[in-house]
């Protein structure tokens, strides 16, 4: 992964990858595993299987080897024949493996090595070492180097591995609902029932919601649930739901953090103002979320790591914050759906003192007015900004501005005064 805000993911292109001995560093500190899952073991093999490539610690000082690499010269062909190895290992493990933060940053970390030094997917392999006393099976790694970091501290273990803090990403979905997703589109949504937010190894949010007003199309969300997966020795499972005028400041079973285990203390929930406003912490992922509720509807805010966003399958596809809503739940710009005797003037001007910049939070924030009748949406909106302005990486992504298509939006001032003069008008006509 690259600097914060602009690593590598799923849906980005590669960085620079790491160098070798980073990586062995990696490798050697990684946290605890699943039982069952035994990507400690590869690890373990392929550490063993590049001691004789390595030359004071430069990944350029290779030794021995055969063919395999891809005009990478002899060193680099044997460190292509152990990573091959390496995933194959990996592919192996893979059913047990799917929550072990450890385990996608191994497969992240052989891909990263295989572009670096141009190796081809297909080629020989290097045969196991042997297992001595040194390298037990399935048990990790020990040196006489620095402690191994905590396994559920994941912003500490990334920033003391890697050098760098690690790359973050945010989604919302506030109002009617208007969804933000990872890769900075903005959509409004119809999406009636329940759908998935999130859907990934470590974390599933779900959102349901329901019209806002008898006859209408647009919809805003009334009940949200949380699971946090059962995770290691950091924590169990745990389930948050929040309903309208419900908005608890403990998970399902009564409990304020992640249970008994070792690292339980890593997930905890505390309210920042009691029935609107709680904020969850998951340290062991490295993630933020904020739940609120204004104007009975309810609005969902996060700040999570790369790793762990983008670790999910290709059954896991639906996912609003990865993909945004399908183009057939998307608000057709057509509907006329205005509610109440509140002006599109007023609306405007309501929205304007707490939202001066005319970016895609105001126009969400005239678009619920108008359509609910209730000045108090005004109040998502700007929370909703107030989120994004906390949690994005990246702040001059901070302000989005429509596209003439409504679809995807971007970080774009010089085109913002014809955009939002566009939709206005297009407001004006409704």
């Amino acid at each position: 992964m690259g600097d914060p805000g602009q690593s590598p993911s799923a849906w980005s292109p590669h960085g620079s990858p790491p160098t070798l001995s980073t990586l062995t560093l990696l490798l050697l500190l990684c946290g605890h595993a699943h039982s069952q899952c035994k990507i400690l073991r590869c690890n373990a093999e392929y550490v063993s299987s590049t001691l004789s490539l390595r030359g004071g610690g430069s990944p350029g000082a290779f030794r021995g080897g055969g063919g395999g690499g891809r005009g990478g010269g002899v060193g680099s062909s044997g460190l292509c024949r152990a990573l091959r190895s390496y995933a194959l290992c990996t592919r192996r493990t893979a059913r047990t493996c799917r929550g072990d933060l450890a385990f996608h940053s191994a497969v992240h970390g052989i891909e990263d090595l295989m572009i670096q030094h141009n190796c081809s997917r297909q080629g020989p392999t290097a045969p196991p070492p042997p297992r001595g006393p040194a390298l037990p099976g399935a048990g990790p790694v020990r040196s006489s180097g620095p402690p191994a970091p905590d396994p559920c501290d994941y912003e500490g273990r990334f920033s003391r591995l890697h050098g760098r803090p690690p790359g973050f990403l945010h989604c919302a979905s506030f109002g009617d609902p208007h969804v933000r997703s990872f890769h900075h589109h903005f959509h409004t949504c119809r999406v009636q029932g329940a759908w998935p937010l999130l859907d990934n190894d470590f974390l599933f949010v779900q959102a349901t919601s329901s019209p806002v007003a008898s006859g209408a199309n647009a919809t805003t969300t009334r009940k949200l649930t949380i699971i946090f997966k059962n995770m290691q020795e950091c924590i169990d499972q745990k389930v948050y739901q929040a309903e309208v005028d419900n908005l608890p400041a403990a998970f399902e079973d009564g409990s304020i953090n992640g249970g008994d285990r070792p690292g339980g203390s890593s997930l905890s929930i505390r309210t920042a103002n009691p029935g609107s406003h709680v904020e969850i912490q998951a340290a062991y992922i490295g993630t933020t979320i904020i739940i609120r509720q204004t104007a009975k509807q309810l609005s969902f805010s996060i700040k999570v790591a790369e790793d762990v966003a983008r670790a999910f399958s290709a059954e896991q596809d639906l996912q609003l914050c990865v993909g945004g809503c399908p183009p057939s739940q998307r608000l057709s710009r057509s509907e006329r759906s205005r509610r109440g005797a509140i002006t599109i003037d007023t609306a405007r001007q309501l929205c304007k003192e707490g939202l001066p910049v005319e970016d895609v939070y105001f126009h969400s924030c005239v678009f619920d007015v108008l359509i609910s009748g209730d000045p108090n949406f005004t109040v998502a909106a700007q929370a909703a900004l107030e989120d994004a302005r906390a949690f994005l990486p990246d702040l001059e992504k901070l302000h989005l501005f429509p596209s003439d298509a409504g679809v995807p939006l971007f970080s774009a001032t010089l085109l913002a005064p014809l955009l939002s003069g566009l939709f206005v008008l297009w407001l004006c006509t409704q």
